[in-house]
């Protein structure tokens, strides 16, 4: 079991907390706790809020941690932590939602904070891929029961030959001749206000300071496959309209050796003609015949696992719900089944033969007829 603390907790900020909150919870933790802050930085501390702003800055697995807590989190489908690995990889603090704490950061305590590249990929910093959102349509059933679908993905894989370097095994890297190994060039330039001088990526090495010698045959020097295949993706019974599935390492790539960013596939149920479903509840309407509300009746009634057998009350009125316990939809966490609601709706009939109208008529009077008991205490009045 997880010993990690929420979250939520973590930032100091409720569950309904805005981005824009998120955010400032972090950049005020970030900037107390960077290990560059000589009196008040703790490195676990800036770690721990890191990754939990990594989590819940992100809308689509924000979603997942609200709906299964840590445990999406603790291991992928090949049983690594999302977050593993020593120091902060897997947390870019150049550009996207971390720029402006980026500036802060500069601020604080000088020079280019997270490598000095502004550009992603263009550092010696490992990277982790960004997530991928793909949406999947399924039927009502489908969702119910649970089921398997084919999805066909197409995405970039580290080189498994020479781990994203690009470089053949057992060969070495040279020294890029530009930058001197620096990543970094100065660059100089003659403007009307005088001569302007800025430091940049360096054209040659992309900001690695090196130079491949020899391309990995695999790759062909670039570090990475391009992956296109079928999988099969396990839709568990229960699962609703919007939730997602994650693929662990099927998002985009990661750069210099980083890990691959994960895909979330977005679930979309059809509507049902006949079913409306409420959380793992079940509703729907029957239409009874008004004589068999009158007496009672033992009525069929559909669910989502079958037609079952429903005993309605002589005396059912219109819009009375019954419920079939344990008749709604299996729980996604495994805690039971929901309930199946059942709203009576009275059927009347339009046309009545003359034996029908007969009978009804008789009612009538029966029904308007002073009893024995009625006349006798009139008499006496």
């Amino acid at each position: 079991m997880s010993t990690k603390r929420d979250y939520y907790e973590v930032l100091g900020v409720s569950k309904s907390a805005t981005q824009d909150e998120i955010k400032k919870a972090y950049r005020q933790l970030a900037k107390k706790y960077h290990p560059d802050n000589k009196e008040t930085g703790d490195a676990e501390k800036f770690k721990e809020a890191s990754e939990a702003y990594s989590v819940l800055s992100d809308e689509n697995k924000r979603k997942t941690y609200d709906q299964f807590g840590q445990s999406a989190f603790d291991q992928t489908a090949g049983g690594q932590n999302p977050f593993s690995g020593s120091g902060f990889d897997g947390f870019n603090f150049s550009g996207g939602d971390f720029g402006d704490l980026n500036d802060i950061l500069r601020s604080m305590f000088g020079g280019a904070f997270g490598g000095g590249s502004s550009s992603r990929g263009y550092s010696n910093r490992v990277e982790r891929g960004d997530d991928r959102l793909m949406k999947v349509q399924i039927k009502f059933e489908e969702a119910i029961n649970g089921t398997k679908i084919i999805v066909p993905l197409e995405y970039e894989e580290t080189c498994s030959s020479c781990r994203g370097t690009g470089a053949k095994n057992g060969t070495e890297f040279t020294t890029c001749p530009t930058c001197k190994g620096r990543g970094r060039v100065l660059m100089t330039q003659r403007t009307i206000f005088g001569v302007m001088q800025q430091e940049s990526v360096c054209p040659d090495c992309h900001g690695s300071g090196k130079r491949i010698k020899t391309n990995c045959p695999e790759c062909n020097g670039k570090g990475y496959k391009k992956i296109k295949k079928d999988v099969e993706v396990n839709i568990p019974a229960g699962i609703n309209n919007g939730q997602q599935i994650r693929l662990a390492g099927k998002g985009e790539r990661g750069y210099n050796g980083g890990e691959n960013g994960d895909l979330y596939i977005a679930i979309l149920v059809t509507e049902s003609k006949t079913f409306q479903r409420k959380g793992n509840d079940i509703y729907i309407s029957k239409d009874v015949d008004f004589i068999d509300c009158c007496l009672g009746e033992k009525i069929t009634v559909p669910t989502v696992y079958g037609d079952t057998i429903l005993e309605i009350s002589g005396g059912t009125q219109p819009g009375q719900v019954y419920k079939l316990k344990g008749k709604g939809v299996k729980d996604i966490r495994g805690n039971g089944y929901g309930d199946e609601y059942v709203t009576i709706n009275v059927k009347i009939p339009t046309y009545l033969n003359s034996k029908q109208k007969e009978a009804l008529e008789n009612y009538k009077i029966a029904k308007n007829s002073d009893s024995l008991k009625d006349k006798f205490k009139r008499a006496f009045k």
